[in-house]
């Protein structure tokens, strides 16, 4: 007798197995299974949340996560590590031509408008900067302090990006052409250890993405609004001391009046409409850019209100 109940047993165990009992263990559909993504961490914060109700509405879906900077990023992507990425740029033309050539045909969803913020010392009197000195900070034309005009004479001028493999110092080499950075600019590991660094060097201009230092209902980001200030920037070409100057507010970055923006796109190279093409879509969709808008990304598939409030 008790080796048949054993015998049943073992045939129930395989029945309920056949029919889903381990719904993770199936291949992925748009809204179930198992998910790898590498995320460019300039977004971690942003992602952290939509990835989070996204699996909060589909409990059947896995999504594994690798934060990193832009090059292991797109690394990852075209070494087929991981089906779905998100980064700031698009694939290049010689990277769709590797990917066409093994039959992958990869899907750029554009999800959002970025904006890359300066961050300044808190006891430094000068958070406003005209976007010709930007310009000459990165070409190496200015490297003092006291060459830009209204500031205090802070010694040598450090800026510190996130990682040396980060898209930052690509966004300003192909801003301002340049083939190399100058001398000021160094990069640490994190953008953690960028806003530290800003904290503790009154010298120190940091380049975030406007993700880290936006959304004051999201603790890592409403504690680096307290420890530096968000720079404003004037128009380009705009160096009068009556210049307006914006701070990346969601207003300023869609209407283009802030100076320093650009895209923020899923790619997915899936050959199938699995959950690589769900959470793209998910976070294209109303209620994934909902989720945008309240990171202080602009979204990119969803007209955003803006109302002009008069004094």
């Amino acid at each position: 007798m008790g080796k048949w109940l054993i015998c049943i047993g073992f045939i129930i165990a395989l029945l309920v197995t056949s029919c889903g009992g381990d719904p993770l263990k199936q291949t992925d559909t748009p809204t179930r299974g198992k998910l790898k993504v590498a995320i460019d961490d300039s977004y971690r914060l942003l992602m952290e949340s939509e990835i989070y109700a996204f699996e909060t509405i589909y409990k059947y879906a896995r999504i594994d996560t690798i934060y990193g900077p832009e090059s292991d990023v797109f690394e990852a992507f075209m070494n087929d590590s991981v089906p779905l990425i998100v980064v700031n740029r698009k694939l290049t033309e010689r990277e769709n031509e590797i990917l066409k050539a093994g039959l992958f045909v990869p899907k750029t969803t554009r999800i959002a408008y970025d904006a890359v913020v300066f961050i300044v010392n808190n006891t430094n009197n000068q958070d406003n900067l005209f976007y010709d000195q930007i310009r000459d900070i990165f070409t190496g034309k200015v490297t003092q302090w006291k060459q830009i005009h209204g500031a205090a004479d802070l010694g040598a001028l450090a800026v510190v990006f996130d990682h040396f493999k980060s898209g930052n110092p690509r966004y300003f080499k192909e801003k301002f052409d340049l083939d190399s950075l100058p001398p000021a600019c160094y990069a640490v590991h994190s953008n953690e250890e960028v806003v530290n660094y800003v904290e503790t060097h009154v010298n120190a201009i940091g380049i975030l993405s406007v993700n880290w230092v936006s959304d004051s209902r999201d603790s890592v980001s409403n504690n680096f609004l307290k420890r530096v200030k968000v720079a404003g920037i004037s128009p380009e070409g705009d160096n009068d001391p009556s210049a307006t100057f914006y701070r990346p507010y969601q207003a300023y970055i869609a209407e283009g009046f802030y100076p320093f923006t650009r895209e923020v796109y899923c790619i997915n190279r899936q050959t199938y409409a699995g959950l690589a093409f769900g959470l793209s879509a998910y976070i294209a969709s109303d209620k994934g850019q909902l989720i945008i808008l309240h990171s202080g990304l602009v979204p990119a598939t969803q007209p955003i209100r803006i109302v002009e409030i008069k004094h």
